[in-house]
């Protein structure tokens, strides 16, 4: 077992608005995200189920393709999105999150995430 404290984990400046740091297991990855006012994070779907947990800011989200209709998740809110599900979501005012996936985000593992890259 290693004990792990945040403030000794890596950040990665993903791109001018997103930086992450992250830990993993076998099973599961927890992931601290800092975002900045009106970044999108575009229409992807990924196996992992993911369970979204905001702290500061808003982020607003979309599911299945339909732009007509979104759910804003505050600070304290969280929510579980299924595996494979499509979602975008945009970031309003600065936002800090944590998410956690299962099983871990090879993608953003191996560095081959380069939707958020752009």
């Amino acid at each position: 077992m290693n004990k792990i404290n945040w403030d000794n984990v890596k950040s990665e400046q993903v791109n001018p608005k997103m930086k992450r740091k992250f830990i993993y297991g076998d099973k599961v990855m927890i992931a601290r995200m800092e975002f900045e006012d009106g970044f999108v994070v575009p229409w992807h779907s990924h196996e992992n189920e993911q369970i979204t947990e905001v702290q500061e800011g808003k982020i607003r989200f979309w599911f299945d393709n339909n732009e007509e209709n979104y759910t804003d998740l505050m600070p304290g809110d969280t929510f579980i999105i299924k595996g494979n599900r499509p979602h975008k979501a945009l970031m309003i005012g600065k936002v800090k999150e944590t998410d956690t996936f299962s099983p871990p985000r090879q993608d953003w593992i191996d560095g081959s995430d380069n939707y958020l890259r752009k």
